[in-house]
């Protein structure tokens, strides 16, 4: 699996990413069945399984439970080995979401996920949306992540984005989208249009729909059809699916 340039940030990233949402949380979780969260033995193993595979891209989230801290521990001695996608705005505890999208709460949530994934930078952080993009991305929001990127602490800055509007201003005023193309969902192709014609990243979320599209061929294949598209992530802890989802991507990838 050859790496692909994420927009113009320089950051190269694998085609395929790693969701690691099942890696600490499975309360309030939208896939079809239930599931227990690993021991880190099998998150050890899973990891190792996806760097022989190609893989290189991580994502994670304050909102993912334990993810962060769990890869802080995982990740340790081969950090420069992988791209962490992470993120700000939302959190979940006791069983609930909320969200903050102050500069003040964004600067404590990126200094506390420095420290659970025991790392200087973060190599893109995403304002995590709530769907109200165009409010979350304000002003001071962009500022304040432009001002992240400057110091030092992340690489390159954008947003996971649920409208069009919201998923074009992220483009406009940072450096890559999380957004969903399906072949069931193509209202935000448009911010996929606008990616390609001015070489911004775009990372893919939901190809799969959450584990309820089993046509796993098509669902990539649609997906990198766009030449927007840089990569995306599937969330997994199963091995064996893990390397279907490897197997599945195009061969021109």
């Amino acid at each position: 699996m050859d790496k692909v340039n994420l927009g113009d940030t320089g950051i190269e990233i694998s085609p395929l990413g790693l969701g690691t949402v099942k890696f600490g949380r499975n309360e309030g979780v939208k896939y079809p069945e239930g599931f227990e969260i690993p021991n880190e033995n099998a998150l050890s193993d899973l990891l190792n399984l996806a760097k022989d595979l190609g893989i290189n891209t991580l994502d994670t989230a304050p909102a993912y439970g334990t993810s962060e801290e769990r890869l802080g521990r995982l990740l340790k001695g081969q950090r420069e080995d992988w791209v962490i996608v992470g993120k700000v705005g939302e959190e979940f505890e006791n069983g609930d979401s909320f969200y903050n999208f102050t500069p003040e709460h964004f600067e404590m949530s990126l200094e506390r996920s420095l420290k659970r994934l025991d790392t200087d930078y973060i190599d893109i952080l995403m304002v995590h949306s709530d769907g109200n993009d165009l409010e979350n991305l304000s002003d001071d929001i962009v500022a304040k992540m432009q001002d992240f990127k400057t110091r030092g602490l992340v690489r390159a800055i954008g947003a996971s984005t649920k409208t069009v509007d919201g998923g074009i201003r992220a483009l406009k005023t940072m450096d890559a989208v999380m957004a969903m193309y399906t072949a069931d969902y193509t209202a935000e192709k448009a911010v996929l249009d606008y990616a390609a014609e001015h070489n911004k990243g775009v990372i893919l979320k939901k190809a799969l729909s959450s584990g309820y599209n089993s046509n796993i061929e098509d669902a990539f294949e649609f997906a990198f059809s766009h030449p927007g598209i840089s990569g995306i992530i599937v969330g997994t802890i199963n091995p064996e699916h893990l390397k279907q989802n490897v197997a599945a991507l195009p061969e021109s990838l």
